[in-house]
């Protein structure tokens, strides 16, 4: 058993934690990772209130250690939806993509409900934020990751952030993990665990469709593109720091770097781009998935991911510590 500062704070077995991957991470995902050691959160990225009474109602169900996770500025956008996820009484709120002002405020909202606070970080800028701001654990998320992220990559990023903290909280290590050899990676680092996205969202508890991981499952790292058009069609205003990682296709070939034009078509072209989406049409949908495409090659249960990924950290954790002569 691996133990850390993260699996010591919120009481999970393992320091594995699934991304809170909106409209992928549903409540039996999040069920699955937790019931299996890990920390599973369910993604309510874009606030939509059916979506939380569902999986966020039943991931309070199963009980255990789980948590949600928020897009800050999303949630700014509609009033009440915020009250409704804490309503739940979540053990852990999952904290990405805000403003510093909007950090300090869903930060100490969230303290104040009694959760342990996560609060995703892309630089050593933000994690200083986020730190003064109460957060409880900090997830550093590298440039390797799928969907939205920014430029610095995982390697430099976590020791970077790890100086920012002085070991007051818990840091986890985000993009560019899928097995134990980037969680084992990750601790040699000083990180205290990994949060994995793209290989729970090829697992049999996904959310994901059909097409989205036989999409993923057979695609490559370097079919990967980094793209705005998905938020531009969908009117989402993300800043434009953040670029979102996909598996190529039609729609990313004949849109990306034209977003003002898209922009100004969007009236016309979202209707068709929706249409396709809701017929599984992976030559227009997103198929958001981050660099270690590469190392996902099929669809396995999400709990068998969760123990495979920690026996084979501790497999190299003592194969290394045998290395060391006196």
């Amino acid at each position: 058993m691996i133990s850390t500062k993260l699996t010591e704070l919120l009481g999970i077995e393992h320091p594995v934690i699934s991304a809170p991957m909106g409209s992928v991470s549903g409540g039996r995902l999040t069920t699955a990772v937790t019931r299996a050691g890990g920390l599973g959160l369910v993604g309510v990225s874009y606030g939509d209130p059916a979506f939380i009474d569902e999986h966020v109602g039943q991931a309070a169900q199963a009980g255990g250690v789980w948590g949600v996770g928020c897009v800050m500025f999303t949630f700014d956008e509609r009033p009440g939806l915020w009250d409704k996820v804490l309503g739940y009484a979540p053990p852990v709120v999952a904290l990405s993509f805000g403003d510093p002002d909007q950090v300090r405020r869903y930060v100490a909202s969230a303290a104040e409900s009694g959760a342990h606070v996560v609060v995703q970080v892309h630089d050593p800028e933000q994690a200083a934020v986020a730190l003064q701001a109460g957060a409880s654990v900090l997830v550093a998320q590298g440039a390797e990751a799928g969907g939205h992220h920014k430029t610095q990559a995982t390697l430099p990023l976590i020791p970077a952030v790890l100086d920012i903290t002085q070991g007051v909280v818990p840091v986890v290590a985000a993009g560019g993990f899928a097995d134990g050899r980037g969680l084992a990676a990750a601790l040699a680092l000083g990180a205290d665990g990994v949060m994995m996205g793209t290989r729970f969202a090829v697992t049999e508890e996904s959310l994901g469709t059909p097409g989205f991981k036989s999409s993923l499952v057979s695609g490559a790292t370097a079919d990967l593109v980094d793209t705005r058009a998905f938020d531009v069609v969908r009117g989402i205003p993300w800043d434009e720091v953040y670029q979102a990682r996909s598996v190529s296709n039609d729609f990313t070939r004949t849109w990306t770097g034209r977003d003002a034009e898209l922009a100004a078509r969007r009236a016309e072209i979202e209707p068709e781009w929706a249409a396709a989406v809701a017929r599984d049409d992976t030559s227009r949908r997103a198929l958001f998935a981050g660099e270690v495409l590469d190392l996902v090659h099929d669809i396995r249960p999400a709990g068998s991911v969760v123990r495979e990924t920690v026996a084979e950290a501790e497999s190299i954790l003592r194969g290394l510590a045998g290395r060391i002569t006196p």
